[in-house]
């Protein structure tokens, strides 16, 4: 597993954002397999004792753009994110995220990922279309990538 990449200020996985959830992103480079775990913590909840559905939301977003993105070699923005939540997810759960690639063309690219808990009990599904950037896009924002030894390889495969 190669740990992914993050830009500074990213919600999800940037390491200077204060609300950021500093999440550390790997991939599988052989099938593209993106997983990350996360703890979400009181101030995560929508209704009191449930974390917020957006939370989870979020995630399982990050993880499936950068499926689509690893597969494609190029960055993508998220065109349409549907969601299905089985389970509450609490304060303090333990979760692990995994994402993957199901289709993908030049122009578009369908992803799915899941939430599970410590169990390995599904609490989430979700389904997405990703759009890749246009080359010069591309090439800006991995000039955005922060550069550290642990994300050097899968950054490398990014820049071309």
């Amino acid at each position: 597993m190669l740990e992914l990449p993050h830009t500074a200020g990213c919600l999800v996985c940037g390491r200077e954002n204060p609300q950021g959830l500093k999440l550390n992103l790997h991939v599988d480079p052989d099938t593209g397999l993106v997983t990350t775990n996360f703890t979400p913590t009181p101030q995560h909840i929508g209704f009191e004792g449930i974390i917020h559905g957006g939370v989870i939301a979020t995630v399982l977003d990050e993880a499936m753009v950068w499926a689509a993105t690893w597969k494609g070699r190029r960055f993508c923005v998220c065109g349409e994110l549907t969601i299905r939540f089985r389970i509450a997810v609490k304060p303090g759960d333990g979760l692990r995220i995994e994402a993957a690639v199901e289709f993908s063309r030049p122009k578009l690219v369908e992803c799915a990922s899941k939430v599970f808990d410590a169990t390995g009990r599904l609490l989430a599904t979700a389904s997405g279309k990703y759009i890749p950037m246009s080359v010069e896009q591309h090439k800006s924002m991995v000039n955005t990538l922060v550069d550290e030894p642990v994300t050097a390889q899968s950054a490398a495969v990014l820049r071309f």
